[in-house]
């Protein structure tokens, strides 16, 4: 076993030598014969990418043997040619401009370019189709730059989370077509709500870092920019089953119109999965569906997209302390046959783009989200009195504790309205302005369902509300961006203002229970160069400034004079990357200095809940890696690495005594932040065994992290080193364009590891004691996926 490790370890680091190919030259023109520089040249269903350069040409070195090469630019009609080679060829492209405005203008506004002086990485729909086989959203992120998950459940399906950068998803920004996905009190993106979205993702944009401007909570740790289903010339209709470990099921069903008299099309999808989860009781019954409609113009479209999902999921929200990970590492503490997690969330999206002139393109969309639900758990021995429950009197005994059961509920609206215009007066100048206007109403409110003593009937049913307070929020930002090129010199200026409004039930001065609100406004300016050695290379710099609001729980669990400051951000970026025939590599830089991060150091509330608090400085310094190697036509390596630094430099931990209500405090300096491995690598190796058959070893190593920010090495994750088979077969028949069969074997060496944890101290008549809990994931299981498309 440790061979095969060491093997699997040194796979990553050291792929074979590539062998001398034929070529594949041309160039890509419109109809007058004039070159397109920077199109796109695809090799389908082998992952190759490579842009013509300022004459238009590109060059592909191959294998022999039969290839489709796809060529796209905006603004002109993609066009496919398939070739047989077998010595050096030349296919050249001429391209015919679309009589209509494309999709991708949608989501332009908060994207960036090759040009652009940020750190992105883009995923189109083919490389998330490779990994989609039920696992959520997060999962199929996970070999890119800087990335950790997590899973509750141990198996990918159900709560799962995300980290880059070792920044968790309150701080990543994400957008569906522009629209902010984020909870606006929260600030997490919980992607359970919507099962399966994936299949209905076009393409995803991670931007690490601040990123450009964008809609919705700032960017701190990085930005996903989703863009769903986009206009497909032809019908189709596509089947998707999977089966796999702890009785996952996945069933997905999509159909197309595709392109009608020229103008129309209608896309749908319906989804389920369903799975037990790796973890005793940690199931999850999933649905959700997608429906878009669009309309194409010679000067315009207009798409409506509304899809939804719906979540009940067995909690897993605990953990498990170190004591069990030896002796059950599938516990999970909670008993109570009903202590699920149940949501629904629909989403509203109609947008409308217009091409005005030429050189303007103006777009628009309005939103609305509702989600509601709540989640259900066991309680013993709760004081009545907490719940505004009078005691019972039993007897000629007074009661005033019981088990209960009691759900909280959340009932939320989020609606608003987003807009761009692109103006490109000169080919080597674009400005873009752009913002949105959101609000959100969120209701909370608590409930105990039943009770063992609470009803002087004894029947011990009832239905009383306890708790009830609402929320407000509005969220307006304005931006400008623009672009200019001077000669091999891209010069990039971006400048964001946000207002944000808050108003919620928390505390007042004197710390009595009272509607507050808080006001904040904020300037976010970010700038950059870039410098071309050529249409496939260049480096870059830049300089970008975020701010963020605190969440919910920092609002309400504080009072006006003890409210947390908000967090700044300065983020440094520098790298170089290149696009060349069959190897792209990207290298990159970074130093994000923070002002007033909100961590966790034990202090407590008035109550004794856990608040974050304020550190003046922290920071985090990194170099990342990622690259992709066509070594030959049937065998490419991909692999990505991160080496980081990640400190706060003065922090101050709380630790209670319960017995006395005494305060313990450590001062610490130059200490880890939590959560942020040092090292962080992945690999995916690729070999066609077989014609349309494929076999893929794909590796995953994340260094040892900290569970508190104390650096204390006996509260931390162990790294984990994780190693997963794909195979993967496509073949075509008469009237079926095609079936897949895929096989994903994860965690194939059945290694025990946990991705996500916790760690608590606290205080007993002087006594300190510390405790840790962690979720360990699944031993070696299977996702066996059938993909049949019409």
């Amino acid at each position: 076993m440790k061979k095969l490790r060491f093997l699997a370890l040194l796979a990553m680091l050291l792929p074979c030598v590539a062998m001398a190919q034929i070529t594949v030259n041309g160039k890509v023109t419109d109809n007058n014969q004039k070159p397109l520089s920077g199109a796109t040249i695809k090799l389908k269903n082998k992952a190759i990418t490579i842009l013509s350069d300022k004459n238009g040409d590109y060059i592909l070195s191959l294998a022999s043997g039969k290839y489709t090469l796809s060529v796209s630019y905006l603004g002109y009609k993609t066009e496919e040619k398939t070739i047989d080679i077998s010595s050096n060829s030349t296919l050249n492209f001429s391209l015919t401009m679309q009589s209509f405005v494309g999709d991708e203008v949608v989501v332009s506004a908060t994207r960036a370019s090759k040009n652009t002086a940020t750190t992105y990485k883009n995923l189109d729909k083919a490389a998330l189709e490779k990994n989609n086989l039920g696992q959520d959203l997060p999962y199929l992120l996970n070999q890119t730059p800087s990335v950790v998950v997590s899973s509750d459940a141990g198996a990918g399906i159900g709560y799962t989370g995300i980290r880059i950068r070792g920044s968790d998803a309150t701080r990543i920004n994400v957008t569906v077509n522009g629209i902010p996905l984020n909870d606006a009190e929260s600030q997490g993106s919980f992607f359970i709500n919507l099962p399966d979205l994936a299949s209905s993702v076009d393409n995803i944009q991670i931007q690490r870092g601040v990123g450009t401007s964008t809609n919705g909570a700032g960017a701190f740790g990085a930005s996903l920019n989703i863009q769903t289903t986009t206009r497909r010339d032809s019908a189709y209709a596509e089947l998707n089953n999977t089966y796999g470990s702890y009785e996952t099921w996945k069933n997905t069903v999509s159909v197309g119109s595709g392109l009608i008299n020229n103008k129309f099309s209608f896309d749908g999808r319906l989804s389920r999965i369903k799975s037990d989860g790796y973890v005793d009781r940690a199931s999850s019954n999933l649905k959700s569906f997608f429906v878009s409609g669009a309309y194409y113009g010679k000067k315009d479209i207009l798409r409506a997209n509304v899809f939804s999902g719906t979540e009940k999921t067995y909690q897993a929200w605990n953990g498990i302390s170190e004591a069990q990970l030896t002796a059950d590492r599938r516990h999970n503490d909670f008993t109570y046959d009903n202590q699920t997690d149940n949501y629904q969330q629909d989403h509203y999206q109609l947008f409308y783009t217009r091409s005005l002139s030429n050189q303007l393109v103006a777009n628009a969309a309005l939103h609305y989200t509702y989600g509601r639900g709540y989640y259900e758990e066991y309680k013993e021995n709760r004081t009545l009195a907490d719940y505004n429950i009078a005691p019972v009197v039993i007897g000629g005994t007074t009661i005033d504790k019981s088990d209960l059961v009691r759900r909280l509920w959340l009932d939320n609206d989020f609606y608003g309205v987003t807009y761009s215009l692109n103006y490109t007066p000169k080919s080597n100048l674009n400005f873009i302005l752009g913002g949105a206007y959101n609000e959100y109403d969120g209701k909370h409110f608590d409930e105990v369902i039943w009770a063992k003593y609470a009803n002087y009937d004894g029947s011990g049913s009832m239905r009383h509300r306890y708790n009830d307070n609402d929320a407000f929020k509005t969220d307006f930002n304005i931006f400008g961006r623009a672009n200019y090129q001077i000669e091999k010199i891209n010069i990039f200026a971006d400048l964001q203002y946000r207002h944000v409004y808050y108003s919620y039930f928390g505390k007042d001065v004197a710390g009595n229970p009272a509607q507050q609100n808080a006001t904040l406004n904020f300037f976010n300016p970010k700038a950059g160069l870039t410098y071309n050695f050529n249409e496939r290379s260049n480096i870059y710099a830049s300089v970008a400034v975020g701010n963020k609001e605190p969440n919910r729980r920092d609002f309400t669990d504080s009072n006006v004079n003890s409210r947390p400051k908000s967090e700044n951000l300065t983020d440094i970026e520098a790298g170089y990357r290149t696009q060349l025939s069959n190897l792209s590599l990207g290298i990159n830089g970074y130093a994000m200095f923070y002002k007033d991060q909100l961590i966790n150091t034990g202090k407590l509330n008035d109550v004794g809940g856990q608040t974050r608090q304020n550190v003046p400085d922290s920071y985090r310094l990194g170099i990342e890696f990622d690259g992709r190697w066509q070594i030959l036509n049937n065998f490419y390596w991909a692999g990505t690495a991160t080496l980081s630094r990640n400190k706060i430099k003065e922090f101050t931990e709380y630790i209670y005594d319960e017995a006395d209500n005494s305060l313990l405090t450590n001062t610490y300096k130059n200490t880890n932040i939590s959560f942020s491995p040092s090292v962080i690598a992945s690999s995916e190796i690729g070999y066609g065994i077989i014609k349309n058959g494929e076999i893929a070893f794909i590796s995953k190593y994340v260094g040892k992290q900290h569970l508190d920010n104390t650096s204390a090495n006996s509260r931390i994750l162990s790294s984990f080193f994780v190693n997963d088979i794909r195979l993967s077969y496509n073949t075509a028949f008469a009237g079926v364009k095609n079936i897949g069969l895929t096989l994903l074997v994860n965690n194939v060496f059945s290694t025990l590891y946990e991705n996500n944890g916790g760690s608590y101290s606290y205080l007993y008549g002087g006594a300190l004691d510390r405790g840790n809990y962690y979720y360990p994931q699944a031993t070696r299981n299977f996702l066996l996926s059938l993909n049949v498309k019409f």
